[in-house]
C-alpha cells in the first residue's frame, strides 16, 4: 500500500513537514511516494497509492500555483482515494490568525474543485534568512500584526510536530479523526 506525499514548498518548512509525514507513513507500514509539485517530471501515476497527503504554504494569501495545477489537473485520480489536505502556514499558528488561514485553504479547494475527505491547518515557520527587506517587513507588520516575534531575530519554527503526528496517524489508520483536528491545527 502507498500514500502519495505531494507537496510545494517556498521556504523548506513544507518540504521538512512532508519528509516527516513520510517517515510516519513508512513506520507505519505503508510506501510511500514523495513528490514536489515544482518538480514534476510529467504524468505521475497513483495507480499503487491508497491514500494521500496534499500540503503547501500560504504565501500571500495563496498556495503555490504548481500545487493548486496539480491538484486540479489529477483531481479525478485523487478524488478515488482517501485524502488528506494540509494547508501551512504562519496564521494558523496563532488563534487570531485561524479563521483567516482556514478561508486561505478554503479558497484553494474552491479553485481547484477538489473535496477532500479531511483538511488540517499547520503551522509554519519564519526563516529570514529567505526573505528580503521587504518581505522581513510584511512578514513582521501584517502576517504577525500583534505577536511579539521579530522576524529579525532567526528561524522560528510554530509547527507542533505531536499534534502533525496525532493527525497523521488518525488519518493513516482510517477512523476519520483527521477532520477533527481542522480548527486545532494551525498553518
Amino acid at each position: 500500500m502507498t500514500v502519495l506525499i505531494a507537496f510545494a514548498t517556498v521556504d523548506g518548512q513544507t518540504e521538512k513537514i512532508a519528509r516527516f509525514i513520510s517517515n510516519i507513513a513508512t513506520k507505519s507500514g505503508y510506501n510511500t511516494k514523495v513528490i514536489n509539485t515544482d518538480e514534476l517530471p510529467g504524468n505521475v501515476s497513483l495507480d499503487d497509492v491508497v491514500k494521500v497527503i496534499l500540503l503547501a504554504p500560504v504565501h500571500e494569501r495563496r498556495h503555490p500555483e504548481s500545487f493548486e495545477a496539480f491538484v486540479t489537473s489529477q483531481k479525478d485520480a485523487l478524488t478515488k482515494r482517501r485524502s488528506l489536505v494540509l494547508s501551512v502556514g504562519l496564521k494558523a499558528a496563532f488563534a487570531s490568525g485561524r479563521e483567516e488561514a482556514r478561508d486561505y485553504l478554503n479558497e484553494m479547494l474552491l479553485r481547484t474543485g477538489f473535496e477532500p475527505n479531511a483538511t488540517a491547518l499547520v503551522a509554519g515557520a519564519v526563516r529570514p534568512e529567505n526573505y528580503g527587506y521587504f518581505e522581513r517587513e510584511i512578514v513582521k507588520h501584517v502576517v504577525l500584526l500583534g505577536q511579539k516575534i521579530d522576524p529579525r531575530n532567526g528561524v522560528r519554527e510554530f509547527t507542533d510536530w505531536d499534534e502533525l503526528t496525532s493527525i497523521v496517524m488518525d488519518f493513516l489508520g482510517g477512523n476519520g479523526q483527521a477532520n477533527q483536528h481542522q480548527s486545532q491545527m494551525s498553518s
